[in-house]
């Protein structure tokens, strides 16, 4: 005699993962039966067994999430899309649903190690320090910010987490979105608040100064140019050929093509120089500098021997974050002052390639990942 298969089997293993318990059921009804029967009862109690036991890890592990992960350090391939647990925020802390995630330049010098040679190293792990997204939960301790907020951050560069579904923060990292699309939002965090820190926490710039930037339209460049810009100075930056378009839509008054001219030909008596490009550009900009003014570079400290020679100001500028950095931030965008650049989008499951072309040191403003779809208003 067969086994009524299609009838009773099926509908209890495509009830497994829900009612487990069904499989017992089942097998009470069957005892008494040939043997045959017994077989498959046995069979389906292993099977229900093993589906109590994955609920069981599941229900340990917690929600999972997809996420670029690094399980070692190398070249852009190591970062291997995978599905790990879903955080959960302690009592100071807020889930972020991430919409998309900024790629800047240090995401690439920690996946290649760079930091571990500092003592930092927290394999496997999650890099990413831009996020904008949707608050999905908050800690008891949290009083700004509620689940379907707006929001964006700028994560710590010793716990990121920005390349996944879902990140944490911590509300001295995060403010309420500007009223532009999470791509451009997501563009911001990192390197414009490294442009404010240089330009007005460090530098000190006021109207009427010139300022010039090395590296102008790249992440951090071209919004030190808006930023200076909405302070009243006169600006001055250098860019390669293709990208001298940029510079004049950013309103740069003297757009100096580093390809063909060296800025230290054409430029004199400045009162502050930001460098957003290789350390090498340093030992030709002590020259341009007027006595007292300054030099700040976000990629290797200025030689101080030659700015105590010269009488002017230097120092190196490690970026961090700040909430209050980021309201300034949403303020000056939504009075149209900034306007975010994102030249590039890449899926989250392309974040290699995303580290391909942040890698070439040729990027016109920023790359995004995109990681969800924009929530429906």
């Amino acid at each position: 005699m067969r086994l009524p298969y299609n009838n009773t089997v099926s509908s209890v293993v495509k009830s497994l993962a829900e009612e487990p318990q069904q499989i017992f059921s089942l097998a009470c009804s069957l005892i008494g039966e040939d043997a045959k029967r017994m077989r498959i009862l046995r069979a389906l109690t292993v099977i229900g067994v093993t589906v109590v036991a994955v609920s069981s890890v599941r229900a340990a592990t917690g929600p999972l999430m997809k996420a670029a992960v690094l399980q070692q350090y190398g070249g852009p391939e190591v970062l291997k899309l995978q599905e790990v647990s879903r955080p959960e925020p302690k009592d100071d802390e807020v889930l972020f649903r991430v919409i998309a995630a900024g790629v800047n330049p240090v995401d690439a010098y920690v996946r290649q190690g760079r930091l571990s040679e500092r003592g930092f190293d927290k394999r496997p792990m999650i890099i990413g320090y831009d996020i904008a997204g949707v608050v999905e939960k908050i800690g008891a301790k949290i009083t700004k910010f509620k689940a379907g907020d707006a929001v964006y951050a700028y994560l710590p560069i010793m716990r990121g987490g920005g390349y996944a579904e879902f990140a944490i923060a911590k509300e001295g990292e995060m403010a309420l979105k500007p009223k532009i699309d999470f791509e451009k939002a997501a563009a911001v965090p990192l390197a414009a608040t490294t442009a404010w820190q240089a330009l007005v926490d460090e530098a000190k710039i006021d109207k009427g100064q010139t300022v010039l930037i090395h590296g102008g339209s790249g992440g951090v460049g071209h919004f030190a140019i808006q930023i200076a810009k909405a302070r009243g100075a006169k600006m001055i930056a250098t860019a390669s050929t293709a990208n001298q378009d940029a510079l004049k839509q950013l309103g740069v008054d003297q757009p100096i093509d580093y390809t063909t001219t060296k800025f230290e030909d054409v430029v004199k008596d400045v009162d502050v120089v930001l460098n957003c490009v290789r350390a090498d550009t340093l030992p030709a900009s002590y020259g341009v500098v007027k006595k007292g003014g300054a030099i700040v570079s976000i990629t290797g400290d200025p030689d101080p021997a030659e700015c105590e020679k010269r009488a002017i100001r230097c120092s190196g500028v490690m970026a961090h974050p700040d909430a209050n950095v980021l309201d300034e931030l949403t303020t000056l965008i939504e009075a149209n002052k900034i306007t975010p650049i994102v030249s590039q989008t890449f899926p989250l499951a392309d974040a290699a390639k995303a580290h391909q072309q942040i890698e070439t040191r040729h990027t016109r403003g920023k790359i995004v990942l995109r990681v969800a779809d924009e929530p429906r208003r």
